[in-house]
């Protein structure tokens, strides 16, 4: 998309080369301040984003400038900032999105436009939870916590430096572990994704092999991705089209510094996009999960009984529980399982994050085939903190519809046993 002004560009030097890239991705107007006046210039201009051109030792004006940018009610969307990379002295400014040092100028434009697209979104959900409160409905709430706790990163390596990242990345994140590009592209497919980090121990071919794919995929095209320094891949030639692509030459420590911020982002957006559906739904669809609100869910079984009665079709019913589980793994497995399930077919969380998934037009033995199929993907792509990022297993237990049923005693038996009948 092309962006939009205001934009704040932050240097004490010239940044012309910044200020072209902008203006030829469409930014207008763009104020140019120093370190000094940054503040000021923020507060003068309501910025659609903010660019940190050089950095700065000046810890006043960061922090000036960081005050500055969280004054406000809460009613306005993000203001997203990219800063090119720091050295050792120099401040680190907030959740700003870095780029490398020596990172073209079109880069940083490129990264500020994918960030547009999250604050677009943010504005657009801002405005219609306004318009559903001014009449007087009581909208979907979006959640306030980081969205780093609900973030999901795929680590892809199998060289010397993949404990140290797994665990760096995984102190702050849900991580999925791949040894393989093959592992990689399942999890790609399957999950939610909300960042990925390259380590060594493929081959430059490999891996602009999978950066090629990743490029090519709309899907992919604000996943914040971060290539392990020293790899011989050329994967400067993809930051036209993966604007959140990143190559860090220091440690584990330094890349999720500089990783971690893009990760925060595409996870909001994610939170953001399933607010928007809940909000086309009319908050029959809850935010968090991806699946149907409780009542609607107990709404449309009661349709789904009254249907397959009057057709004389099957009906059934599962029940996933996941031993020892929390929220986070609750959320985790209602998600995957949304993207897993037909049209026809509609589910609900449960208050102890088991999912009540129902197939319509479908008997016991059809069910079971699809029931163990849905167990067998949760099992292998859903994480447990508690067990060092394993899958969990998924029980399972299953009912059909009998004619004798009613919805009542249909639930009664799928909660009340191991094994459907």
């Amino acid at each position: 998309m092309a962006l939009q002004g205001p934009i704040v560009v932050v240097a004490d030097n010239p940044a012309s080369d910044v200020v072209a890239a902008l203006r030829a991705a469409g930014g207008f107007p763009i104020v140019e301040a120093g370190w000094a006046e940054a503040a000021a210039a923020l507060a003068s201009v309501q910025p659609e984003g903010l660019v940190l051109a050089e950095p700065t030792t000046d810890r006043a004006a960061v922090r000036a400038l960081a005050e500055q940018l969280k004054a406000g009610d809460g009613s306005n969307p993000f203001v997203p900032v990219v800063a090119r990379a720091t050295d050792d002295g120099a401040m680190v400014f907030p959740d700003a999105l870095y780029t490398a040092a020596d990172a073209p100028a079109e880069h940083i434009a490129n990264r500020l436009s994918s960030a547009a697209r999250i604050r677009t979104l943010h504005a657009t959900v801002l405005r219609r939870t306004r318009m559903l409160a001014e009449r007087g409905e009581l909208p979907p709430e979006l959640p306030t916590t980081d969205p780093l706790e609900e973030a999901t990163v795929l680590l892809a390596g199998r060289g010397r430096s993949y404990p140290a990242l797994s665990v760096a990345v995984g102190e702050h994140v849900g991580l999925i572990g791949a040894l393989s590009v093959e592992s990689a592209a399942r999890a790609l497919h399957a999950r939610d994704i909300d960042g990925m980090v390259i380590g060594d121990g493929f081959g430059p071919r490999i891996v602009e092999a999978l950066l090629t794919v990743l490029a090519d995929n709309a899907r992919f095209r604000d996943l914040p991705i971060t290539l392990l320094g020293g790899h011989p891949a050329p994967a400067e030639r993809f930051f036209a089209q993966l604007p959140n692509l990143d190559r860090v030459t220091e440690g584990p420590e330094r890349l999720v510094e500089r990783f971690l911020p893009c990760v925060r982002v595409h996870a909001f957006g994610q939170r953001l996009r399933r607010m928007l559906r809940s909000l086309d739904a009319k908050g029959m669809i809850d935010p968090d999960s991806g699946l149907l609100v409780y009542q609607a869910f107990w709404r449309d079984l009661n349709r789904a009984v009254d249907d397959a009665e009057k057709r004389g079709v099957g009906l059934s019913i599962a029940r996933f529980s996941f031993d020892g589980s929390d929220r986070r793994t609750g959320l985790d497995a209602a998600r995957i399982l949304s993207r897993l399930m037909r049209q026809v077919d509609f589910a609900c969380r449960g208050s102890d994050n088991s999912i009540f998934t129902v197939f319509t037009d479908t008997d016991l033995r059809a069910a079971h085939v699809v029931a163990r199929r849905l167990a067998s993907i949760l099992k292998n792509t859903t994480m447990a903190r508690d067990r060092k990022h394993m899958g969990i297993e998924a029980a399972v237990t299953l009912a059909t519809l009998r004619p004798t049923d009613s919805v009542d005693s249909l639930v009664a038996r799928v909660v009340g046993k191991s094994a459907g009948g």
